[in-house]
């Protein structure tokens, strides 16, 4: 797509058609005290060519050595077919599809990909055009408060929870008056212990949130939680990893019931990892909550003449139907992302994608075993694991860690910061890009930095 810059000429016409002075003009309504002059330290500006240059530069800096790092963003192989075709015009520059006759691929791809969340998750409706995991998360709990009309809500939420998505909640619930209460988690194993349930239920909660797996890594007991929340009234809204979810129980069959709502971070189904994003949030729920369903809901339905056709349908969520009593105002297309997820699970299908999550729990077994050879590195909790685990390290585990940095292999994430834990530990991952010789190079390498060796 060309890039048509406006000269000075051009918003000069612009303004003199509207009537306007100024282009500041076009934002009289901000009020004065929330304009801010603009801030002193912004560099000049630089022209193509060195923007070239610099962008060049930032991309060398880039970690490429041996990486064991998860946390949230993971490295999955993307199929080449995926990233070709994300490569094409048609779906880079595809907007928002709100004209469904000039817009049949671009709804039916989001057709498709709802088609197949509902299958992963094994829930009855899907929707579309969430931004992350994150804000998933807070579309899923404003949502519950909705369906369950609470003057005074608050929601109960595992405490192995990511921590960088707890607090999106807090920054943008909170003001809201939304009460937000953690579930501890056993020591022993990192999970929520059915057995503290009883010292839960001080407060009446409109949802619970739980995380499958959890941020260590854990795989949490969900049935007895969803059956325990279900009795005291409140929704269930499950947190999860889409991938996963092709091989342990998804979460419409949690407990008795099935949880409510699920959502989560769609990066692991076929996204690359590319400096921080862009990634996309998915959110599923029953059929019976359909109305209260933020984002985009693409149907497909018959012309006249029996043709089929798709459309955005029960579309008073959206920003510009009924603003005021709109459910979310979400009105980014998150079309190219959703390709990607959706393209790289019909490649792999439904046992392929099995097949990579139990091949990624496998090379995670086999770097918990390696890494734990050594008396120094043991598991922090006891129980099952998906791909990636919480270890122990006694000793500095700064030092351990910028020594194996040195030789070109990223250890996984200290646990320190917003990852609190009790002892000093590192969180590590692997996934089915992990070769044979990745492992055996972290090990020399993990030996040479346990016994203070300076040799690479």
């Amino acid at each position: 797509m060309p890039f048509i810059p406006h000269a000075q000429e051009d918003i000069q016409a612009m303004l003199h058609t509207m009537g306007l002075q100024a282009t500041s003009d076009l934002f009289s309504e901000v009020p004065d005290h929330l304009n801010v002059e603009v801030p002193a330290d912004i560099p000049e500006a630089l022209n193509e060519i060195e923007v070239s240059a610099l962008m060049r530069e930032r991309a060398q800096s880039n970690f490429q050595e041996l990486s064991f790092l998860g946390a949230g963003a993971y490295n999955h192989h993307v199929p080449h077919a995926v990233l070709d075709m994300l490569s094409r015009g048609e779906w880079l520059t595809a907007y928002t599809p709100y004209q469904a006759e000039a817009s049949q691929g671009t709804l039916q791809l989001i057709y498709e990909y709802q088609t197949m969340m509902t299958r992963l998750m094994d829930m009855e409706v899907s929707n579309a055009s969430l931004y992350d995991g994150a804000t998933a998360l807070v579309e899923a709990i404003l949502m519950a408060v909705r369906i369950q009309k609470s003057e005074t809500p608050r929601v109960l939420i595992t405490a192995a929870l990511h921590p960088w998505v707890f607090q999106t909640l807090v920054a943008q619930l909170s003001p809201l008056g939304i009460q937000l209460d953690t579930l501890p988690t056993d020591a022993e194993t990192g999970c929520c212990d059915a057995a503290i349930q009883a010292g839960s239920a001080q407060h009446a909660f409109c949802a619970v949130v739980l995380a499958q797996p959890n941020v260590w890594g854990m795989i949490e007991p969900v049935d007895a939680w969803v059956d325990w929340a279900h009795a005291q009234n409140a929704l269930v809204i499950g947190y999860v990893n889409p991938m996963l979810m092709a091989w342990l129980k998804p979460p419409g069959q949690w407990g008795q019931r099935g949880a409510d709502i699920a959502c989560g971070e769609g990066q692991p189904l076929g996204l690359p990892l590319a400096g921080g994003g862009p990634y996309f949030g998915f959110l599923v729920t029953r059929r019976a909550h359909i109305r209260q369903l933020p984002g985009r809901l693409v149907a497909r339905a018959e012309d006249a003449k029996g043709r089929a056709g798709y459309v955005l349908t029960l579309q008073a969520r959206e920003q510009h139907i009924r603003r005021a009593k709109a459910t979310s105002n979400i009105c980014t297309n998150q079309g190219v992302m959703l390709l990607a997820a959706t393209m790289t699970a019909a490649l792999l299908g439904t046992a392929g994608l099995r097949a990579r999550a139990i091949r990624c729990h496998e090379n995670c077994r086999t770097l918990v075993d390696l890494c734990c050879e050594y008396a120094e590195i043991t598991p922090m909790f006891k129980g099952p694991y998906a791909y990636e685990c919480a270890l122990k390290v006694s000793g500095d585990i700064d030092a351990l860690h910028q020594a194996l940095l040195d030789r070109g292999i990223y250890f996984g994430l200290p646990l320190q910061n917003d990852f609190k834990t009790v002892q000093p530990g590192v969180l590590v991952c692997a996934t089915e890009c992990h070769r044979t010789q990745d492992f055996d190079r972290l090990s020399v390498s993990l030996k040479a930095s346990l016994t203070g060796q300076v040799s690479r």
